[in-house]
């Protein structure tokens, strides 16, 4: 009844109901389990501000503390994704409390964008972004904005920020890929794992767009709208996919020819792909 009486303070975000319910628990029953956790999270209740963040190191600390401390005790004590629903409010909050700070890159954290991200309120992360200058050039907002799109829009809207991602920072996109759980990408993700003899780290990512249009064909629009990058090989060898795919609907078999070797310079392993399914 005790732990019952915290529990229906905290799912009411009622501080103060929440501390005296968390006392009585303690005076009754000092050595609880529930106490460990519970405490944290009604100390983060008490410490609800809406006061803004002056210096990127007050957001990153305060977001570090709901983080590490908070969010493992949320997750105790809500089950499954109730937990995350709680935690909502007070990354919103958060997010509001930086939204003056400016991006930086050595504490991209402290940005509002990814603090909206963890709130679910995505249209508010994307318009956090846009106000990033050159941000699809920068692997973090990027990356962010990527997640948005793909919670407001759906994959398709998505896929032209993916491939930018991937050329990017393959590092980042095998981390959203894990964040977004998208079957269909998560489907060629095994694939590409499986078939694609690269050098066996993470970089090879960056070659996952253009050995999706070895099969996938029907994603050649969608990816024609992604925007040039770093002009790397990867980029590059997804161009000449695209090229491929264009050449071969037309029929200008001397053409394909001499873009097939091109792409066969660029990688051998692409190469293979795409001639296992001619």
């Amino acid at each position: 009844m005790l732990r019952n009486d915290v529990m229906s303070a905290l799912q009411q975000y009622d501080a103060a109901g929440a501390r005296r319910a968390l006392q009585a628990l303690a005076n009754e029953f000092p050595d609880d389990d529930a106490l460990v956790y519970f405490g944290p999270i009604v100390n983060a209740l008490e410490g609800r501000s809406t006061a803004p963040f002056g210096r990127h190191e007050a957001a990153l600390q305060a977001c570090q503390a709901l983080s590490h401390e908070v969010q493992p005790a949320v997750a105790r004590a809500f089950p499954g994704q109730s937990g995350a629903t709680w935690l909502a409010p007070l990354w919103a909050e958060l997010a509001g409390r930086a939204a003056a700070l400016p991006f930086r890159a050595d504490h991209a954290d402290a940005h509002a964008a990814p603090l909206f991200l963890l709130a679910g309120r995505w249209a508010e992360a994307s318009e956090a972004i846009s106000c990033i200058a050159s941000w699809r050039r920068i692997p973090a907002p990027l990356c962010w904005m990527t997640e948005a799109r793909y919670r407001l829009d759906g994959l398709d809207a998505a896929w032209p920020l993916l491939v930018e991602l991937a050329w990017l920072s393959p590092s980042r996109f095998d981390q959203l890929l894990s964040r977004l759980d998208d079957a269909c990408v998560n489907r060629l993700r095994r694939a590409f794992d499986t078939s694609f003899d690269g050098a066996g780290d993470i970089d090879d990512l960056a070659w996952f767009p253009a050995w999706v249009l070895t099969d996938k064909t029907g994603l050649a629009r969608l990816f024609r709208l992604a925007e040039p990058s770093r002009q790397n090989g990867p980029e590059r060898a997804a161009k000449v996919m695209l090229g491929l795919l264009s050449l071969e609907r037309q029929g200008r078999h001397h053409e394909l020819l001499e873009t097939r070797r091109e792409l066969q310079a660029l990688n051998g392993a692409l190469y293979a792909a795409y001639m296992k399914t001619r």
